[in-house]
């Protein structure tokens, strides 16, 4: 259905091209998962099947790519939109209409569909993807995980024999994540659909897939085989993976079933020992912290050391008639990190907005630092709270990253060189004259979190951060967010990322249609949420392992 042959694509300006030797076959009816490090090519890679890559992006593509025997050279996207469709990683710039029915009939009527077969398919992926409660709702105010589902629902809706789908998950919760997955299984199985998916996270998708095609980097060949195999030699890999390989399990298990039949041996092993306690700290930690990283402490925290960071009294919160919040106590503490974690809907957004002043309570207070947020100047606000939104780039305005940086200062009130300088410990391969329209998504994540940090606020809020990183890039995240919180800044992550907050926080805070329904140490909240366990607490459970490296620690001692 899909052949690349022998395909490389160098953009206007680029010195080498951004995916070279890409040579291999789709075949109809199949999923195949294109997995590979941040910035490897995969984005590329799929925009080449939709023809986007170059009728739209511009550049050279060189070699051939055919989908349904149509040459995306000679055809157009809008030529390839009957067989095509395509899901991009920033659904908001999919959308061409205003409300939720209206976007998934859009594609149809581009294709002159009569209006009852319109009407019918409508119904179907209303129900499908869960959506029927939103039919009406305007996008604008819908939630990013929200957004997502509509983007799918929109190119399933004229059946395409072919679906590209980049990073369909990152903004979903994990029942939702297991909806979409579901539908794509039934289109798959049932329908004979091809499908060709880049996804980061691995630990959702990687047992539904028939192939694996792996880019280890940039402009190398990718590397196709069945998911056992490519997993085994792949540079990226779920937890699933990475627990199987410490404890030396062959073939590597690709689900939590699989791992669990396995782990017998590994749970004996483990019954005498406990995981390390994680306690959140108001001081900087006793020992000198390595060279490299004295820059970034120096420069950022400047956080109170006593009192709540952030206190949060009844909270309700309205959308128009949609009632948001409701009823919302939340503390957070100098030096605590807190997940906010629920369905997609639930009101963590809308949490963090009010906590950065973007909206106004109906009922209830949020105090930040003492502060109203949306009764304070902006310029006194940046220094006592910090938002790093869902899409980073909504931060980033500049055409360089030296404007950028040179803005934040000023903004801050700070030092010329402030911003650059944490820039420079963020990302020290990113030059000055660089766009940051050409970073890759972690490296905008960096810079919009070096914008934020420039004012050195107390308290730090991050919109699902990890949309769109690879492992490596989230664990350099997870290393700069625990060194912030033990200079004394508070942390609230918004986030579906059941490992992120395994790895990373103290506490965990489940909201469910505006209220709080869960509020406890990280540990204990995710352990007993079947919909929140990470993978290696569902493998080796009773026992209570949240992350890999706490079971290598433990083996270790």
């Amino acid at each position: 259905m899909i052949r690349f042959e022998n395909v490389s694509v160098t953009y206007d300006g680029a010195t080498e091209p951004a995916v070279r030797n890409i040579d291999f076959t789709v075949p109809e009816g199949e999923l195949v998962l294109l997995v590979g490090p941040s910035g490897a090519g995969k984005s590329t890679v799929l925009g080449a099947v939709s023809g986007l890559v170059p009728h739209f992006t511009g550049g050279v593509l060189r070699g051939r790519v055919t989908v349904a025997g149509r040459d995306t050279r000679t055809h157009k996207p809008r030529e390839l939109a009957d067989v095509v469709g395509t899901v991009g990683q920033d659904p908001l710039a999919h959308f061409v209409t205003d409300t939720v029915e209206d976007e998934l009939a859009y594609g149809m009527e581009s294709l002159g569909l009569a209006p009852d077969v319109m009407r019918r398919r409508v119904e179907e992926t209303l129900d499908l993807l869960g959506l029927a409660d939103l039919r009406n709702r305007p996008i604008a105010t819908l939630s990013g995980g929200q957004r997502q589902r509509v983007a799918i629902g929109s190119v399933l809706t004229p059946h395409p024999k072919v679906l590209v789908l980049d990073e369909p998950t990152s903004a979903l919760d994990p029942a939702a994540a297991e909806e979409v997955l579901a539908v794509l299984q039934r289109l798959v199985h049932d329908l004979g659909t091809t499908v060709l998916m880049a996804e980061h996270r691995l630990e959702r998708v990687v047992q539904y897939a028939d192939q694996v095609a792996l880019i280890p980097g940039r402009g190398a060949a990718p590397v196709l085989g069945t998911p056992a195999e490519v997993m085994a030699v792949s540079p990226v890999y779920p937890p699933v993976v990475d627990l199987g390989r410490l404890a030396d399990w062959s073939p590597l298990p690709l689900t939590v079933r699989d791992a669990r039949r396995r782990s017998g041996d590994l749970r004996e092993r483990l019954a005498d020992r406990v995981p390390a306690p994680r306690v959140p700290t108001d001081a900087p930690a006793p020992e000198t912290p390595p060279a490299s990283r004295r820059l970034l402490r120096r420069r950022t925290a400047e956080a109170p050391s006593t009192g709540a960071a952030a206190a949060v009294t009844s909270l309700a919160v309205h959308h128009g008639h949609v009632q948001a919040l409701r009823h919302v106590d939340f503390t957070v503490t100098p030096g605590e990190t807190v997940a906010l974690m629920g369905r997609n809907g639930a009101g963590k957004s809308t949490l963090l907005s009010a906590l950065v002043g973007l909206v106004e309570p109906a009922h209830g207070s949020a105090r930040v630092g003492g502060a109203v947020p949306h009764r304070t100047a902006p310029r006194e606000l940046v220094r006592r709270v910090g938002l790093v939104p869902q899409e980073p780039r909504d931060l980033l305005y500049a055409d360089t990253v030296a404007a950028e940086c040179a803005a934040a200062d000023q903004d801050a009130g700070a030092a010329p060189g402030r911003c650059r300088a944490l820039v420079s410990e963020l990302l020290p391969d990113v030059a000055d004259d660089t766009h940051p329209r050409d970073l890759s998504e972690g490296q905008r994540l960096a810079l919009a979190l070096a914008v934020v940090l420039t004012a050195r606020p107390g308290l730090l809020l991050l919109d699902e951060p990890t949309r769109g990183l690879d492992y490596a890039a989230k664990a350099r995240l997870v290393t700069i967010l625990r060194e912030l919180a033990a200079e004394g800044h508070a942390i609230v992550l918004a986030t579906h990322d059941v490992e992120l907050a395994a790895e990373l926080a103290h506490r965990v805070v489940i909201l469910a249609e505006g209220e709080v329904v869960a509020d406890g140490p990280a540990a204990e909240v995710v352990v007993a949420s079947p919909s929140f366990a990470p993978q290696v607490t569902k493998i080796l459970a009773p026992q209570e392992w949240l992350t890999v490296s706490q079971v290598r620690e433990a083996l270790s001692r």
